[in-house]
């Protein structure tokens, strides 16, 4: 049987054929990334900085499943000053492809990956003093000078030197001129929640701990605590530099910052249509059978993500596709590398729809017509966050840049 080539799409009209053109050739199925709104939502938060107030752009797991190399050039034409990357390796990546703007670790990397951050200047984060002096020391001997931001743990209790502790700290590497702080910063575990008790406290020993080291006569470089809820929430820290994440892909780190700024989604994961058939009423579909056939006129259509590539299994029989610009429903079990969704075409049905081929495009995350399928209710389904979301359709599925 002829196989439909890139153009055949039928009955799915102007849209649909935009959206055909994006996908590839070895596989029907992809991530689009549209990188004017990720310009878009740089601008965004820059202008809630003042003058002078640099932007740090979170551009780990690659770019939160968005394509590191590709945001990070976007994102700098749109104002960001720094990048933060999550690994040594995603560090590299960026330097291996031509960027030369500050990159810091937003973590400690092991002793043994020293020689490669003071090979690509990529700044780490330091809390131990084992780290430090094994860091100055090497740069030393390569007659360079290793910067480093110095983590100060406020409560979160996941990384950091304690507050109370920062000025023996400092006391105890700085001699050492092999190394230069070049910032100081805190992670907020609770920036999202206005009013809240845990983020005032936690500020507050930030802020005391930064003016402590100010005292005792220590540069702290870059001072910097807002994180992407922060930066829109809390003006009042913006301090000397704001590190913004998830709002930078389209997506709200939560319902509170909603009204605060505008955001235009990034990401969108579409395939194409490989098989559609209709099968007898009491046949089953997929593994262990969980869904069957209930009436004549039920089409079944496969689609070439599963599982593998970020659509998660416990999603089975519970979330909607878009097609010919309306929901359809996915039944039976979500496969590896595959899943499949219903079409009711008898016109009596709870969603009576057109049938449809192979080739048709189908919108997992992202528009179709009138119709929406956001990160958001796919993790609202998973009961998850949008970041992990989007995190997981990164990973296998080709990036479209658009």
């Amino acid at each position: 049987m002829a196989f439909p080539g890139r153009n055949a799409v039928r009955k799915q009209g102007g849209m649909a054929q935009d959206m055909v053109k994006y996908c590839p050739d070895d596989r029907w199925a992809w991530v689009e990334i549209d990188l004017d709104a990720v310009r878009e939502n740089t601008r965004a938060f820059k202008s809630h900085l003042e003058p002078g107030v640099k932007m740090m752009c979170a551009v780990k797991a690659d770019a939160y499943g968005h394509g590191a190399v590709k945001c990070t050039k976007a994102m700098h034409s749109a104002g960001a000053d720094q990048f933060a990357v999550a690994t040594v390796a995603e560090g590299v990546e960026l330097r291996k492809a031509g960027i030369t703007w500050p990159i810091l670790m937003l973590g400690q990397p092991p002793i043994e990956a020293i020689n490669t951050i003071l090979e690509y200047d990529i700044m780490p984060s330091v809390y131990s003093t084992e780290f430090a002096l094994a860091y100055g020391e090497r740069a030393a001997a390569l007659d360079k000078i290793g910067r480093y931001h110095l983590a100060i743990d406020t409560g979160m209790t996941r990384i950091g030197v304690l507050p109370e502790d920062v000025v023996e700290f400092r006391h105890m590497i700085d001699f050492h001129r092999g190394i230069r702080c070049a910032g100081t910063f805190t992670h907020f575990a609770t920036a999202d929640v206005v009013g809240d008790w845990d983020f005032r406290q936690q500020a507050r020993r930030f802020t005391t701990a930064v003016q402590a080291l100010k005292e005792a006569g220590y540069e702290t470089g870059l001072v910097h605590c807002d994180n992407t809820p922060g930066t829109v929430l809390h003006p009042e820290l913006h301090n000397d530099m704001c590190r913004v994440g998830i709002g930078l892909y389209g997506l709200h780190p939560a319902d509170t910052t909603v009204k605060r700024i505008q955001l235009k989604p990034v990401m969108s994961v579409r395939a194409r249509v490989t098989r559609a058939i209709y099968p007898a009423v009491g046949e089953g579909v997929g593994y262990g059978l969980t869904y069957r056939i209930p009436t004549p006129n039920i089409q079944i259509a496969t689609v070439p993500i599963g599982y593998a590539d970020g659509l998660a299994r416990s999603l089975s029989n519970r979330m909607d596709v878009l097609v010919h610009g309306r929901r359809a429903r996915q039944v039976g079990r979500i496969c590896m590398d595959q899943f499949m969704f219903a079409v009711d075409t008898s016109k009596l049905g709870y969603r009576p729809a057109d049938p449809v081929q192979e080739g048709d495009v189908v919108t997992v995350i992202g528009t179709d017509g009138d119709e929406r399928i956001t990160a958001d209710e796919t993790a609202r389904l998973r009961d998850t966050i949008n970041y992990e979301v989007t995190c997981n359709f990164g990973m296998r599925l080709q990036k479209v840049y658009v």
